[in-house]
């Protein structure tokens, strides 16, 4: 995308959709590019949010909408740039993303093919396009949100994961997105597909990095659908720069006896914005659902979450823990949709903050709808600010006041963290979480 000075992003961004088009892969005349324009004209007809839209009332996009960004701006990044970033060592398939474009010469996939298919969404428009038909775009909405809007007209880059029934994959898959933010602004919207077939089981986790002091912008879509009797574990970790902007959405769809669980965990990020959506479709289905944030500086964390309960005897269960810091501002809303049909459901949620300044704001909207008469709901939130008393215990027993502080607060997210199911993934986040409670 070229890069003018930004008076109207919105105008330009259609007007590099329609100059850039035909570049893009898969014929103009294709089912995936008619949802592509589709896309578009809705995004058009939308505009980006302000915050007279209530699903936007506390993130304003003003800044974000005003910078200059270069999409899918090109990187000469090293495997001495990715030591900088200190990710561990997984066993695993690990795949790495620079500024929304794939690296093959820096991932690697171990696990047999008959197991697990992983291809760019690139080579699955010339591959497979049949699957891409059945799912693409079918789940996650975009004739209400103006970012999965954009995401789907520029979709070109990204993942598709398929997991075909009756398998079992053993090693995790990785996604590495990092933002080369070193020399200008950047932005990427990549979009990803996990399909788990039948009796199915796979993990998967995607981590956001920023390389530079630059602005960066990542619009991230993933759709993902977990078929009859099969099992995922979906772990999304940020870590990026207070010069990034990120906006996720995240779409899950479940059948019969699904079974799916979650973690997102969010150490640093400028403006942030996670939307995750599960619509158990199925009988006896469990959704899973469990987040952390630290922001602090001038640092925005928002989640949004909605668990759709279509069909009868399925549970979810959420948890969402924040500890806020300086000028920051978190936002957690979280809905719970039980539908007539959902009889014998079992929904509960809860969303709890610790404030550690007078500067720091929490905004949270816990939502119920119920239209079945049989269920058992429950929702809550708390914010508040360290236990005193606790505080006073560690102290009168000689601990200073600091490592007091960081120990009460690392007990207070181990709650999340201890749900991390990938070992090296969850002690890596353990030594980052102590170093940041620590500074």
């Amino acid at each position: 995308m070229n890069n003018q000075p930004n008076n109207d992003l919105k105008s330009r961004l259609l007007a590099d959709f329609r100059t850039s088009e035909e570049r893009m892969n898969g014929a103009s005349k294709s089912a995936l590019h008619q949802i592509r324009r589709e896309a578009l004209n809705q995004f058009d007809r939308l505009g980006f949010p302000t915050v007279k839209h209530e699903e936007w009332k506390y993130t304003n996009v003003n800044s974000l909408i005003k910078e200059v960004f270069e999409f899918n701006a090109p990187s000469a990044i090293t495997l001495e740039d990715l030591a900088q970033l200190e990710s561990s060592q997984l066993n695993g398939n690990v795949l790495y993303f620079v500024n929304g474009q794939y690296q093959p010469q820096l991932s690697k996939i171990v696990s047999p093919a008959d197991q697990l298919s992983i291809t760019t969404l690139a080579e699955a428009v010339k591959n497979t396009p049949d699957l891409l038909n059945q799912y693409f775009a079918k789940y996650a909405d975009f004739q209400d949100n103006a970012f999965t809007a954009l995401n789907t007209a520029f979709a070109s880059e990204g993942v598709v994961i398929h997991v075909p029934a009756h398998t079992t994959v053993e090693a995790p898959t990785i996604l590495r997105f990092i933002s080369d933010a070193r020399q200008m602004n950047v932005a990427s919207q990549p979009r990803n597909l996990f399909i788990v077939d039948q009796n199915a089981e796979v993990k998967v986790a995607e981590s956001f990095r920023t390389l530079g002091d630059q602005a960066s912008f990542t619009n991230v879509v993933t759709e993902i659908v977990v078929a009859e009797d099969a099992r995922m574990e979906y772990y999304k970790i940020q870590n990026e720069s207070d010069m990034a902007y990120h906006i996720g959405t995240t779409q899950v769809y479940q059948q019969d006896r699904s079974h799916f669980y979650s973690a997102t965990v969010t150490l640093d990020g400028g403006f942030i914005r996670n939307n995750l959506n599960i619509a158990l479709d199925g009988s006896n289905c469990e959704a899973h659902m469990y987040g952390l944030y630290f922001p602090n500086g001038r640092q925005h964390i928002d989640n949004h979450t909605l668990v759709d309960h279509r069909k009868p005897n399925s549970h979810s269960n959420e948890l969402y823990k924040g500890i806020l810091e300086d000028r920051s501002t978190g936002v957690f809303n979280g809905k719970i949709f039980v539908r007539q049909d959902a009889q014998k459901t079992n929904a509960y949620q809860s969303c709890k903050n610790v404030v550690l300044s007078n500067d720091a704001t929490m905004n949270t909207k816990p939502q119920l709808e119920i239209f079945a008469d049989d269920v058992k709901c429950s929702h809550g939130t708390t914010t508040g600010k360290l236990n005193e008393e606790a505080l006073f215990y560690l102290q009168s027993r000689g601990i200073p006041k600091t490592e007091a502080q960081s120990l009460l607060m690392f007990a207070f997210a181990e709650d999340v963290i201890k749900k991390i199911k990938i070992d090296p993934l969850r002690e890596q986040l353990e030594r980052r979480i102590q170093a940041k409670l620590a500074r």
